[in-house]
C-alpha cells in the first residue's frame, strides 16, 4: 500500500510538471505581432498611411493605437480621445464622419455642417456672429465643399458688380465671413468704385479740377461710407467772413465731384 501511494504521488507530480512545461512552452511559442505582421493582412490601411498619415505615419505605429487583436481584443479600434484632447473639437462625436485615421488631415465633408467647423475656426464665427450677414445662414461646407480646405470663388455664387471686376478683385473690399463690412487699401483703383458709385465716378472724370486727379479712397477713406470734411484737406481758405456766412462748402462749389458745376452759374443759364 505504501508503494502504491509512493508511486501515484509520483505520478501526480510527473503529471503536474508536464502540465507546467507544456504551458510554458504554449506562452513561449504565442507568436508577438509587429507592424510588419499587419500588412500582410492590412493592405489598404499601410497604403493610406504611407501617403497621408501625417503624425500617425511619423509618430506612431498600428500597434500604438491598435494595443491587442481580434478575437482576444474584441474592440481593437481605439477612440479618438486616447491622444487627442485639450479642444472643443476633440469633444465632437463620430470623428470618423469626416476623418480617416489612416490619413487624417484629408478631411471629408458630409452632410450639413457648422458647428463641427466652427471649433476650429474660431475667428471665422466671431467675424459672422458680429456682423451678420446671409453666408451665416449656410452650413460651411455650402462654400467649402466636399473637401477640407476647399476655397470657391464669389463669381460661383455673385454675379460681379460690373464687367471690370474679376473674381481677384472681390477681396479688394469684402471679407467673405464679414462680407457687408468693406475695407479696402490705399491702392485701390477709382475704376472698382464706380462699378456701385457710377455717377460719382463719372462726374469725377468729367471734371477739370485737380479732383479728377484724385483717388476716392484718398477721401473716402479707412471705411466705407467715409464722407469727409473739405476743410480736412483745404482747411478754411476763405476769409473768416466767407466761411462764417456760407458755413457748407457746397454751398458756392457744388459737391466735390463736380466741382465746377457753380450753382450761381447754373441759375445764369
Amino acid at each position: 500500500m505504501q508503494t502504491l501511494k509512493i508511486t501515484l504521488t509520483t505520478l501526480l507530480g510527473m503529471i503536474f510538471c508536464a502540465l507546467l512545461f507544456t504551458a510554458g512552452n504554449a506562452v513561449a511559442e504565442q507568436p508577438v505581432l509587429t507592424i510588419d505582421d499587419c500588412a500582410k493582412c492590412h493592405e489598404q490601411q499601410p497604403k493610406e498611411i504611407a501617403e497621408a498619415g501625417s503624425a500617425h505615419r511619423d509618430a506612431i505605429n498600428c500597434l500604438e493605437c491598435h494595443t491587442g487583436h481580434r478575437p482576444s481584443s474584441p474592440n481593437n479600434i481605439p477612440q479618438c480621445s486616447m491622444c487627442h484632447e485639450g479642444s472643443d473639437h476633440y469633444k465632437l462625436e463620430n470623428c470618423l464622419r469626416c476623418h480617416n485615421p489612416h490619413q487624417p488631415l484629408n478631411i471629408v465633408l458630409k452632410g450639413e455642417l457648422k458647428a463641427e467647423c466652427l471649433t476650429c475656426h474660431t475667428e471665422q464665427n466671431e467675424q459672422m456672429v458680429k456682423n451678420p450677414s446671409k453666408h451665416a445662414t449656410f452650413a460651411c461646407n455650402f462654400c467649402h465643399a466636399d473637401k477640407h480646405g476647399v476655397i470657391p470663388e464669389c463669381v460661383e455664387c455673385h454675379e460681379p458688380h460690373s464687367d471690370q471686376i474679376t473674381q481677384a478683385d472681390c477681396a479688394t473690399c469684402h471679407e467673405v465671413h464679414q462680407p457687408l463690412v468693406l475695407n479696402y487699401p490705399d491702392s485701390t483703383k477709382n475704376i472698382l468704385c464706380a462699378a456701385c458709385h457710377e455717377q460719382a465716378y463719372k462726374l469725377l472724370t468729367a471734371t477739370k479740377t485737380k479732383h479728377h486727379d484724385v483717388a476716392c479712397v484718398s477721401c473716402h477713406a479707412n471705411k466705407h461710407k467715409t464722407v469727409p470734411k473739405c476743410s480736412d484737406c483745404h482747411g478754411l481758405p476763405h476769409a473768416e467772413g466767407i466761411h462764417n456766412k456760407f458755413p457748407v462748402c457746397g454751398s458756392c462749389h457744388n459737391i466735390a465731384h463736380d466741382l465746377n458745376n457753380f450753382p450761381s452759374k447754373n441759375k445764369k443759364k
